[in-house]
């Protein structure tokens, strides 16, 4: 079954620094698909916004849904191994998974919920604001209008000045707020300098420490638990996976992109394998439009676990494919509670 492909373009409020260089607008597609039941034609959307460098390039992502495998199309299917395509598959499977949920009448977070074995979803998620790299003040007083906003946590990037900077940077936020505050160092760290920072964090009552190694450095990031203060994982997730991360005990808490996962249900998967070893996810995305990101809610409100997620970007982009079906309001998201995703309010982009 091929679907209806919508290309699109969103442009970002400010350029975004990957490892491929800086990107200023997002390109993805609209996935629709249509089922027959009894009741009739039901309609399913999806999102597929490739990100390179954490997914495949927007060419691999086209030609993999103008032919889907048919795997895809069954609405039990698992993700088992890492797709090539992630993003392809998210979409795809986003599509067939809010087509299901419409038909059944409810929510896909209800849906994703029953697949997982978990108990009832959440009705809102907690998430928290990010406040990027820049001087004290900079950063004091984005954190300031953060929590004047109604953020209760705050994710301070760090890692691209010296250790002593980001200890004074982070510091002055846990002295000028009170908030929840973890800290993001993207690998940059050695492990000399990991130890240390995490020995700094801990005595500052940080949460947690995202990705202080390298993503391949799982045993580094083992031995930095246990400190005082958690260890996450991101890239590690990508480039590693959840097994070897899992064998490694190398996590505290583990970041999920479902749009880099393969899809809503390869995340539900990972976080349920996750949390029955004790380790607590942390849903977020790779900057994606309204389709994609109200699905990252459904996610988050889905699986086990209460920590806050990363799920406050639609501010990133300058524009979006409709109006935002997941508002943050004092730091939350409700999640949507009809049909599906975000029911039939974004079908008209898919079909005319």
């Amino acid at each position: 079954m091929s679907p209806t492909l919508r290309p699109f373009s969103l442009d970002l409020a400010r350029p975004l620094a990957t490892a491929d260089g800086d990107i200023d607008e997002r390109h993805g597609l609209l996935v629709g698909v249509e089922r027959s039941t009894d009741a009739g034609t039901v309609r399913g959307v999806g999102e597929a916004t490739p990100l390179p460098g954490w997914t495949e390039e927007y060419e691999a992502c086209e030609a993999a849904l103008r032919d889907p495998p048919e795997s895809w199309q069954r609405v039990d299917d698992l993700a088992g191994e890492q797709p090539p395509t992630p993003a392809a598959r998210h979409g795809y499977r986003l599509a067939v998974l809010d087509a299901e949920a419409r038909a059944s009448g409810e929510s896909l977070a209800a849906l994703l919920a029953d697949r997982g074995g978990f108990s009832a979803p959440s009705s809102s998620v907690p998430v928290n604001a990010t406040v990027g790299d820049g001087s004290v003040e900079e950063t004091v007083a984005a954190a300031r209008s953060a929590v004047a906003e109604g953020f209760d946590y705050l994710k301070l990037k760090v890692g691209v000045r010296s250790l002593e900077a980001d200890l004074e940077r982070v510091s002055a936020v846990r002295d000028a707020v009170d908030a929840t505050v973890r800290v993001d160092a993207n690998g940059a760290w050695d492990r000399e300098t990991a130890a240390e920072a995490v020995d700094a964090f801990a005595s500052m009552g940080v949460e947690y420490v995202e990705q202080p190694l390298p993503p391949e450095e799982l045993s580094g990031l083992a031995a930095l638990r246990g400190h005082g203060v958690g260890i996450a994982v991101d890239e590690s997730i990508r480039v590693a996976g959840v097994d070897a991360v899992l064998d490694a005990d190398a996590a505290d808490v583990a970041v999920l992109k479902p749009m880099a996962l393969g899809g809503p249900d390869a995340a539900v998967d990972a976080a349920g394998r996750l949390s029955a070893a004790g380790v607590d996810p942390v849903v977020t995305t790779t900057i994606d439009g309204a389709v994609a990101r109200a699905a990252a809610v459904h996610v988050a409100a889905a699986v086990p676990g209460d920590r806050a997620c990363g799920l406050a970007t639609g501010g990133l982009l300058a524009s979006d494919l409709g109006d935002d079906p997941v508002p943050v309001v004092d730091g939350q998201i409700a999640v949507p509670d009809g049909p599906g995703n975000v029911g039939t309010a974004l079908d008209d982009l898919v079909w005319d």
